[in-house]
C-alpha cells in the first residue's frame, strides 16, 4: 500500500461534529504487531476518506509522582517513560509517512492511559482506529482499553482485526456488512455502512436477526421452536424498511438484505470471514445492532475476521 487512494469527501449524518472539516482519523498506537496493523489500516483508511491522521500514544503516567509516600524510586522511571514514548510516535509517523507521503499527519504523547486517551479524542475524531489480532491481541489489554473504547467514545470507533484463517491479513475487499435492528437508533450505523460501501465501491450486506438470543449456545438450531405463522415476512418488511431510504441516498450501492431467525453474533461473525468491514450500532434495542453491552459487539471485536467499526449515535 503506498500514497493515498482517491480522495472524496464523505457525509453520514448532517449537523455531526465528527464529519467536520477538521475532523481527523485518530488512531492509537503502541509497541504491539497489532498496533501496527491497525496504523497500516488507518492510513489506508485516511486516505480514501480524505482525512487527516493523528496518531496518539498514551503513556500510562499520569498521576505517578516521584515524591511522597507512593513516589516511584526515582525520576528516571519517567524519563524513560516519556523516552519510549517519543521513540513510539516517532516510529509511527515514519511508517506513515512512508506508506503515504501526501498524508497530512500529526503526532500526540500524553501521560494518560490509551483508554481515557481516545475516549477524550474520540469527542471531534472522524473516526478512533485500534488494533486487535487473534482472538485476544489488542492495543493494550482486551478487557480494559479496547472494550472500554468500544463501550465509551463517541462517533465510531474502528477496531482492526485480522483473519487468523488467512495468515492474519486485513481484509481490503469484500462486502460491508451492517447489522440492522428493529429501531430507529440503528439509524446511523446503516448511514455509516452505506457511506463506507460508496467510498470503497462494494456492495453492501444487510443483516437483521429477529431475536438477540443466541440459542445455538443452549440448544442445536433443530431444536428450537419458530412461532407459529410466517414471521420471517414482517421481520424482511422491516429490513427493507430500514434500508430502503439510505438506498435512495446511495443508489450506486448495490445492496442485499439477509434475515435470520437468532444468534445474530454468529451470523455476522460468519459474514466477517468474507466482508471488509462488519457494521454495527452501540445502542439498540438490548442485543443486536446495539447491545446490553458484553453481547453481539463484545463478541464481534474479539473474534471478527475484518475489522469492525462501533457507531455510537
Amino acid at each position: 500500500m503506498t500514497g493515498i487512494p482517491g480522495k472524496r469527501r464523505t457525509a453520514r449524518l448532517d449537523d455531526d461534529i465528527h464529519q467536520l472539516v477538521s475532523a481527523k482519523v485518530v488512531v492509537g498506537i503502541d509497541e504491539s504487531s497489532g498496533s501496527d496493523t491497525a496504523l497500516r489500516w488507518a492510513v489506508h483508511y485516511a486516505g480514501i476518506h480524505g482525512r487527516g491522521l493523528h496518531i496518539a500514544h498514551g503513556m500510562n503516567t499520569a498521576g505517578v509522582t516521584t515524591v511522597g509516600a507512593y513516589a516511584v524510586s526515582s525520576p528516571w522511571v519517567l524519563d524513560e517513560a516519556r523516552a519510549n514514548g517519543e521513540s513510539v510516535v516517532a516510529r509511527a509517523a515514519q511508517l506513515a509517512r512512508l506508506l503515504a507521503p501526501d498524508l497530512p499527519i500529526t503526532t500526540e504523547l500524553v501521560a494518560d492511559g490509551a483508554a481515557t486517551m481516545l475516549i477524550d479524542r474520540s469527542d471531534a475524531a472522524f473516526a478512533v482506529v485500534l488494533g486487535a489480532t487473534g482472538s485476544t491481541g489488542t492495543l493494550g489489554h482486551l478487557g480494559s482499553t479496547l472494550l472500554a473504547v468500544v463501550a465509551h467514545a463517541h462517533g465510531a470507533v474502528i477496531v482492526v482485526r485480522t483473519d487468523p484463517d488467512a495468515g492474519d491479513i486485513v481484509h481490503y475487499s469484500g462486502p460491508v456488512v451492517v447489522g440492522v435492528d428493529g429501531g430507529p437508533l440503528s439509524d446511523a450505523a446503516v448511514a455509516a455502512a452505506f457511506a463506507e460501501a460508496a467510498q470503497r465501491g462494494t456492495d453492501l450486506v444487510a443483516v437483521h436477526v429477529w431475536n438477540d438470543q443466541n440459542f445455538g449456545h443452549y440448544a442445536g438450531y433443530d431444536t428450537v421452536r419458530l412461532p407459529d405463522g410466517n414471521p420471517g415476512e414482517a421481520e424482511n418488511a422491516v429490513l427493507a424498511e430500514r434500508v430502503a431510504g439510505w438506498q435512495e441516498k446511495f443508489p450506486d450501492v448495490p445492496v442485499m438484505r439477509a434475515s435470520y431467525a437468532f444468534a445474530p453474533a454468529v451470523h455476522l461473525q460468519t459474514w466477517s470471514q468474507s466482508a471488509q468491514l462488519v457494521v454495527v450500532g452501540s445502542r439498540g434495542r438490548g442485543g443486536f445492532a446495539g447491545l446490553l453491552f458484553g453481547s453481539t459487539v463484545n463478541t464481534l471485536v474479539q473474534h471478527a475476521r475484518c475489522p469492525v467499526m462501533v457507531v455510537h449515535p
